[in-house]
């Protein structure tokens, strides 16, 4: 079939003009997905750079005071933001305590809080207590020497009790969860059976954990270097490369894995 009118030669044949609108729908999607993976890069650099930063914010921290910040009481975000990133001249000073973590270093771009979200979403968390749930008397991780205490302050981790600080996983984006269920918006970075317990939407929240960056997530060690492993080798692997990154003394402690 062609679209003419009498005496006047079409210029293309129904078929021809689909076959450009096809070809040009494709072109438009192709530009459109170059365009979000060039943003979702973007959005893992800025992210890397937040927890790089972070990081050399624990290294002050710890250079000052031979110690790791608590996990809570006070909090290592609170430990933190007033000891090296409120002094004068510094733009994060410019923000209130209620929006330290949600705004400069504290924001990951890629972090989406849920419009449902009942608690605090925390971007970035802190690798407390290292292989094994909060409860655990003897925590292998930097927020002190007992579990979790909120009004009790435990004795703090000494820089000298860090075996090997650049195998020993610092801070990261706030995942938390065991092997294919993963939670987000926790000041606690984690990998626990347990944890996997306050999940309120586990499906839900394990896609949004994987979407926000391809499947990985930023961290920073204790020596200052930032990584971006799979979060499959964060909270599934079983390796003794894997699970002795979570703990101070460098060694698996593969008893922590059970319920």
């Amino acid at each position: 079939m062609k679209i003419s009118r009498p005496g006047v030669q079409p210029a293309f044949t129904l078929v021809e003009l689909l076959v450009v609108i096809a070809i040009i729908g494709i072109i438009a999607a192709l530009l459109l997905a170059a365009v979000f993976q060039a943003k979702q890069k973007a959005q893992r650099i800025q992210c890397a750079n937040n927890v790089r930063q972070i990081g050399i914010g624990l290294q002050a921290f710890v250079t000052e005071n031979s110690v790791y910040p608590l996990f809570s009481n006070p909090n290592w975000i609170t430990a933190l933001q007033l000891a090296e990133f409120s002094r004068p001249g510094n733009s994060t000073n410019k923000y209130s305590f209620a929006k330290w973590f949600g705004q400069g270093v504290w924001k990951c771009p890629a972090a989406i809080k849920p419009v449902n979200w009942r608690h605090g979403y925390v971007n970035y968390g802190y690798n407390a207590f290292g292989l094994g749930a909060d409860s655990n008397a003897n925590p292998l991780g930097l927020g002190g020497h007992t579990g979790y205490s909120p009004n009790g302050t435990a004795p703090p981790i000494s820089e000298s009790e860090v075996t090997s600080p650049s195998e020993m996983i610092a801070i990261g984006d706030g995942f938390f969860g065991n092997d294919n269920l993963i939670g987000d918006g926790s000041w606690n970075l984690s990998r626990s059976n347990q944890a996997t317990n306050y999940i309120i939407d586990p499906q839900i929240s394990t896609k949004r954990s994987y979407s926000r960056h391809q499947g990985r997530a930023n961290v920073v060690f204790c020596d200052g270097h930032v990584e971006s492993p799979t979060l499959q080798f964060l909270f599934a692997d079983t390796s003794d490369a894997a699970l002795s990154r979570w703990n101070r003394d460098h060694q698996p402690h593969r008893e922590r894995l059970a319920p």
